[in-house]
């Protein structure tokens, strides 16, 4: 069975075969959240292209973070308009529960898209 794109990166598969998991554990293992397999278990493409590969995937967790911003304030300004100390408190702890989506789906996309792991076709 073929996995399409968007299903592949939702899934957090490889982007080579799209079978392999790019991550060891689920994302509801809150404390094993960050620890990746260093190789596809089905094609035995490697996740880490080169050294500090990854740090470009802070561009993209920046992205997230700043539309996930712009998203609260926006729906607590139109709708609620609370005080100040409510916007900070808000978006803090929106921010704080969004670090493993943001962490995982940043270097999913940036293995993805700069990863050089072409899709081979089954």
């Amino acid at each position: 069975m073929q996995r399409g794109l968007l299903t592949a990166i939702g899934q957090g598969r490889c982007p080579r075969c799209r079978e392999g998991l790019i991550f060891k554990y689920p994302l509801v293992q809150f404390r094993k959240f960050s620890e990746m397999n260093a190789v596809c278990s089905s094609c035995e493409a490697s996740f880490e292209p080169e050294p500090g590969f990854y740090f470009g995937a802070l561009y993209v967790s920046y992205g997230f973070t700043v539309g996930l911003f712009f998203f609260v304030w926006a729906v607590l300004h139109f709708l609620f308009d609370p005080p100040d100390w409510i916007y900070i408190a808000t978006i803090s702890v929106s921010a704080a529960l969004s670090i493993p989506i943001s962490f995982r789906y940043s270097r999913i996309l940036f293995l993805y898209w700069f990863g050089g792991l072409g899709r081979i076709e089954p």
